[in-house]
């Protein structure tokens, strides 16, 4: 693994957004890509130690991903300060400053590759931030690192139509590696419907959000997310609530919301966010505020390090409890409407 065409790249917070087009940027290059093995309590426990207290939870899952990565004898590590995705659109400042934090706590034989997005600053462009990457590696040939992104977007644009149509992350993720677009037949009903809120590194990392998808399937539940969502219709869904876009991931919170606010078939919304991200809660407090005026209830799920599973599940059964003899009531009145135009009483 010392040979120089080799990356690492952590299985933690932009993988879950952007490892699709990372995939097929490193592999047109012929660059070979090393995942960080899937988080685990020792991957949590790994990064807590190195970190303060307060440090939330996605980046101390993020510097455990790291330190797996080395663990495994990986020399190239991929950590991106990503700063603006789009003129005074802004990332937190924990992801913004991941090289320097990385840098400062974790200590081991590897090199990172860093580079930097800032879409608020004149020329600093995608194109420029690929090439900076592109560069470490001693790749200086303009149209093939061009080639590269363009490959890039391809598996990523197929990743996002499939996500989009309902395939499962992990899936998608898979057919779109191979070059692939499967879209899955329409799933079937089920008895309530809830939409997940949540940034992709809160809820589909299996072990931050204690496989959250697998355990509401197992109530009958149908869940809905923000990948299944175009890029018009969450800037619809942050309209229909008010709000103004600065933080860079507030698509897939407050857009997410707003747009499953209004849809009739979703009968309960669920948010997973990290104790102690800033930007999350003021989102979440943005939501609640404001979900008054769509009658939909809300159940808030916050997790760190600590959070007991028991707890967690016994939240969630309660919150789908509710949402089951809501539907009940609300399917008995439509009934009763019903048999009284019928019978004219």
């Amino acid at each position: 693994m010392t040979d120089k065409k080799t990356i690492g790249i952590p299985r933690a917070i932009s993988y879950y957004n952007y490892f699709p087009f990372w995939y097929g940027f490193f592999s047109n290059l012929e660059i070979d890509i090393i995942l960080s093995d899937p988080t685990t309590k020792k991957t949590v426990s790994d990064g807590a130690s190195l970190v303060v207290t307060e440090t939330c939870l996605p980046i101390k899952v993020y510097v455990g991903h790291v330190i797996n990565l080395i663990e495994k004898g990986v020399k190239n590590i991929f950590v991106p300060s990503i700063q603006s995705i789009a003129p005074k659109i802004y990332n937190c400042s924990k992801i913004r400053g991941l090289p320097d934090l990385i840098r400062n706590v974790v200590r081991g034989d590897f090199k990172i590759i860093e580079a930097t997005l800032d879409r608020s600053e004149k020329n600093n462009d995608l194109i420029d931030f690929v090439t900076e990457i592109a560069n470490q590696f001693d790749i200086v040939d303009t149209n093939k690192i061009k080639q590269a992104q363009t490959a890039g977007f391809v598996v990523q644009n197929n990743f996002n139509v499939m996500v989009q149509n309902g395939l499962d992350f992990e899936n998608a993720l898979k057919y779109a590696k191979n070059a692939q677009v499967i879209i899955p037949p329409k799933q079937e009903e089920k008895p309530i419907s809830v939409a997940l809120i949540g940034h992709g590194y809160n809820i589909y990392d299996k072990h931050a959000s204690m496989d959250i998808f697998k355990k509401l399937d197992k109530m009958d539940v149908r869940v809905y997310n923000s990948y299944q969502l175009t890029p018009e219709q969450l800037k619809g869904g942050m309209a229909s609530l008010n709000s103004t876009l600065y933080w860079a991931n507030q698509h897939e919170v407050t857009g997410c919301a707003g747009h499953y606010f209004q849809d009739d078939k979703i009968d309960g919304i669920i948010t997973i966010t990290a104790f102690g991200c800033g930007p999350d809660s003021l989102m979440l407090e943005d939501i609640k505020r404001k979900s008054k005026n769509f009658n939909k209830p809300i159940l808030n799920l916050t997790i760190d390090e600590h959070t007991g599973e028991a707890g967690f599940i016994t939240r969630i059964e309660a919150f789908c409890d509710m949402l089951y003899r809501n539907k009940r009531v609300k399917l008995l009145k439509q009934k009763n409407t019903v048999d009284k135009f019928i019978t004219g009483v």
